[in-house]
């Protein structure tokens, strides 16, 4: 699963739209209301493994009103370029309001977090420097399967991602 089919070429990587490794994401684990929300798609477009570890790149399609709880990264930066929709971004407390076109960096240690706030599915590209904060995402999710509905967030996947954080968040 964490192969990426894009080709490299003189050190060149070239990921075709709609390739790379689609995942469905429970963003929200420790919420009340988590079980029963809906998962978002990320579609992995290079990871640790085919940058040597300098970058990792993510496309989040996001359903209406999700997205993770608060949360800081320790050892990442993370950047946010909005494709489509509107996110609200946490940056500690304040509250950034973000459309297509804007483009939001986050340095590590920052406590943030993003919500969909429209009415319909929003996308972003996630970037993550030095990578490997993608492996979390391989960790906890499943397969996407194309044309299908977002599924929905279950006790197992409380679970795996209750194993898998402290991994990432230490």
């Amino acid at each position: 699963m964490t192969q990426i089919t894009g080709t490299r070429r003189d050190g060149v990587i070239h990921v075709p739209a709609g390739t790379g490794p689609s995942l469905w994401i429970p963003e929200d684990t420790q919420s009340e209301d988590a079980l029963g929300s809906v998962k978002a798609t990320y579609t992995v477009k290079v990871d640790s493994a085919t940058t040597g570890g300098t970058l990792s790149a993510v496309e989040a399609s996001v359903p209406p009103g999700s997205g993770p709880p608060p949360h800081a990264h320790d050892h990442a930066d993370e950047a946010y370029y909005i494709l489509e929709g509107t996110f609200e971004v946490l940056d500690g407390d304040r509250l950034i309001t973000a459309r297509p076109g804007d483009f939001v960096f986050i340095p590590r240690g920052t406590t943030h977090r993003f919500k969909n706030v429209g009415a319909d599915a929003a996308r972003m590209l996630f970037l993550f420097t030095p990578a490997g904060f993608e492996g979390l995402f391989y960790e906890i999710g499943e397969r996407a399967v194309p044309g299908q509905p977002w599924p929905r967030v279950t006790e197992k996947d409380v679970e795996r991602a209750g194993e898998a954080g402290p991994r990432y968040f230490p």
